[in-house]
């Protein structure tokens, strides 16, 4: 008999950018569940006190590296070091809820700063299987600007809770790093990082910015990639997973959407990413068959 596959748990992640265009990264627990040891964006699973995907993007980010996107409805009375880190702690222990910490604060979160940057659903292969919903967020930056101490804190650990570290990476460098074998990424965060090396390059710029934006609107954004895995028949250390528009998941003659996965000894595979299209106008329309959750004011 055959057994029916997991359904995808409903999950957000985070990809916060700050002004050097460098993306935060935590190194997950290797005793986790789920891809120990991996390098991942800050995120987990929607929890039912979550209004929105943001918001559980938003709570797990600050619940995992100690950041909070989020505004002072009064800029005169910010949060310091001390509440921050109570109410991270008091949050991720589940002694207070995310929307009680942020309503005794006075908190805004900036969820509408959130621009969707694809999903990801795990293969039906994969025991443990979730729908990942990816946003980018740039970290409130001008020249000479007065930044508040929630705004200024370094991304810190939880404590080995579920990550052992958590610091803002270069994206050629977080890339050469997984080349080498240096660090583990899964296949949404290695496309997401090979997706912004080629934007956002050197210092941020407005213009970055808005390319970001612009795609995030586009059919990229909203893209809901369920990969399809296949193994080479001349070569058994290699293995293929086919994207949404792939001429081999009926996509036009020609058109590439897929990593190619080489195994190697001692490390994880070598991942490659072909993708012969132009993302801005020719990415594929997805539909997302979750019910969606509304969105967060």
């Amino acid at each position: 008999m055959t057994k029916m596959p997991s359904p995808p748990r409903p999950s957000a992640s985070l990809i916060i950018v700050n002004h050097k265009n460098e993306v935060l990264l935590v190194q997950r627990n290797p005793s986790a569940k789920s891809w120990g040891n991996y390098h991942v964006f800050p995120g987990g699973v929607h929890d039912e006190q979550d209004a929105s995907f943001q918001i559980t993007a938003i709570r797990e980010t600050f619940e995992e590296a100690g950041i909070l996107v989020a505004t002072e409805r009064d800029p005169d009375s910010p949060l310091n070091n001390e509440a921050l880190d109570h109410g991270r702690k008091a949050v991720h222990s589940k002694q207070l809820s995310f929307k009680e910490f942020t309503e005794q604060h006075g908190l805004t979160l900036s969820v509408d700063a959130l621009l969707p940057f694809t999903q990801w659903v795990t293969p039906p292969i994969t025991a443990r299987r979730f729908h990942a919903h990816f946003f980018v967020y740039f970290l409130p930056y001008e020249e000479g600007m007065q930044l508040s101490v929630k705004e200024q804190r370094l991304p810190t650990p939880d404590g080995g809770l579920e990550v052992i570290s958590a610091a803002f990476w270069s994206l050629t460098r977080a890339l050469k790093a997984f080349d080498i074998g240096e660090i583990s990424l899964m296949p949404p965060q290695f496309y997401i990082l090979q997706t912004l090396a080629q934007l956002l390059q050197g210092e941020r710029t407005d213009e970055q910015k808005m390319r970001i934006k612009v795609l995030s609107e586009s059919n990229f954004g909203k893209m809901v990639i369920r990969p399809e895995a296949r193994r080479s028949s001349e070569d058994k250390t290699v293995s293929i997973m086919l994207y949404e528009g792939d001429e081999l998941r009926g996509g036009p003659q020609g058109r590439r959407h897929r990593t190619t996965s080489y195994s190697r000894p001692d490390v994880n595979p070598k991942l490659t990413l072909e993708r012969n299209f132009d993302i801005f106008t020719e990415s594929p329309a997805t539909e997302d068959s979750e019910a969606k959750l509304k969105s967060a004011l």
